[in-house]
């Protein structure tokens, strides 16, 4: 029993994490319709911000570890909005040359924090108590797990919020719905894109920052190996919902977990769950049917 708690928990943790960059890369498309391969750039950069902000102030504080995930998502974001300005904008519409440049650019910052921070992985630490355990129901769980459950859980529902009940978002979904109309009544709908892909930005690089502590490490292929799974969960969401990508992320991580633990094949059920949503639904669970 207590193995299968374990299992459980840790599944819905590492779902968390999924979903934190699923959730970027759902939103982008949903509303812009880019789909964003430099996404995992994102939170590779975010998780050595994060690194860089924690290591100077104390890896094992709190005061070190919470600034560097605001420096994360800072730094996500940042970037994120960059892209935007100068790599996506120009191509709105142009969806191959948004893949060949968002591939590319993916490609390159892997050379690039490769030649800052070496090729070889830094493991690092966090404050004493995410290195702990809690008891649950026999099994003991990381702490680290229920960090990221409670992070993915306050971004979701930051999401939710911000697109129905702000003005901003109000001006994002008219303008996703008829752009021209937006800005005919003297609305920068530009300006609202660039924001949503910061938003975007700024979830991946707070992922990237609980994922080296849920991995114990940071590298250059972080924000690659999770971008892998990132879209399979936002294919087999629905393209451009948030609801779906959250019940995705542990409909994937889950099984995986327990796929790893008595068989040693959890990718492999990642992949097979997305072939099957694609042959049975290829809109996703919770995507608007073609």
């Amino acid at each position: 029993m207590s193995t299968v708690v374990l299992l459980l928990v840790t599944g819905i943790g590492l779902g968390a994490l999924y979903f934190l960059v699923a959730s970027g890369l759902s939103l982008i498309y949903g509303l812009m319709g880019v789909l964003n391969f430099a996404h995992g750039s994102f939170l590779t950069l975010g998780a050595f911000a994060g690194w860089e902000v924690a290591r100077r102030l104390g890896p094992d504080t709190w005061t070190g570890f919470l600034l560097a995930m605001v420096v994360g998502a800072l730094a996500g974001a940042a970037v994120a909005a960059l892209t935007e300005l100068l790599l996506i904008r120009p191509l709105y519409n142009r969806h191959i040359e948004q893949v060949l440049v968002t591939v590319g650019l993916g490609l390159v910052t892997v050379a690039l924090f490769e030649g800052v921070w070496g090729t070889d992985a830094i493991f690092i630490s966090g404050p004493g108590w995410l290195a702990g355990t809690t008891e649950l129901l026999g099994a003991r769980i990381p702490n680290d797990r229920f960090l990221a459950i409670a992070v993915a859980v306050a971004v979701l529902a930051g999401l939710v919020l911000f697109l129905k009940h702000t003005r901003y978002g109000l001006v994002i979904r008219a303008g996703v719905e008829n752009r021209a109309m937006v800005t005919a009544l003297g609305i920068d709908v530009r300006r609202s894109f660039t924001l949503v892909f910061s938003i975007g930005g700024a979830a991946a690089g707070l992922g990237g920052v609980l994922a080296s502590q849920y991995y114990g490490y940071v590298s250059a292929h972080l924000g690659a190996t999770l971008l892998i799974f990132a879209f399979i969960v936002t294919v087999i969401g629905g393209l451009g919902s948030l609801g779906g990508a959250a019940v995705a992320a542990l409909l994937v991580a889950v099984p995986q977990q327990f796929a790893n633990y008595y068989l040693g094949v959890g990718d492999l059920i990642a992949v097979l769950a997305l072939a099957v949503v694609l042959l049975v639904r290829p809109s996703g669970l919770m995507g608007a049917k073609a």
